[in-house]
């Protein structure tokens, strides 16, 4: 199992490298990162195999929020063109809506959506 943890942050110089030296310092090595937001406040995704050691991690900092974390499925793909637009597709076809999918390390892409069990039949996860 894969958790997609997403975390605020104030978005100011170093507030990423202070977090993700956090987790890592916990021992997480982070599978995926995507950080976004431009105002005040930015969410960062993770994803890692367990959630515990990153929620511990960020309760001794302070510095950060989890304001969200779930299960998703990671799918390992080939690198090239039309492989996201076909797992989209299916996952369309299926009656799944996705809330959260980006790249991950190693030519994998995580998928998240309300419905997991559904996701998963649809990517042949189940």
């Amino acid at each position: 199992m894969s958790i997609d943890i997403i975390i605020e942050v104030e978005n100011k110089p170093g507030a990423l490298a202070e977090l993700t030296a956090a987790v890592s310092d916990a021992g997480v090595n982070l599978a995926a990162a995507t950080f976004t937001g431009g105002g005040e406040k930015a969410e960062l995704h993770i994803l890692v195999p367990h959630a515990e050691p990153v929620r511990h991690a960020l309760a001794l900092t302070h510095r950060a929020v989890i304001t969200r974390e779930h299960e998703v499925v990671v799918v390992e793909v080939h690198d090239e063109p039309g492989v996201l637009a076909d797992l989209t597709r299916k996952i369309a076809q299926a009656g799944v809506n996705i809330d959260t999918v980006y790249v991950a390390t190693n030519n994998r892409v995580v998928f998240g959506a309300a419905d997991i069990e559904g996701l998963k039949k649809a990517l042949g996860k189940s």
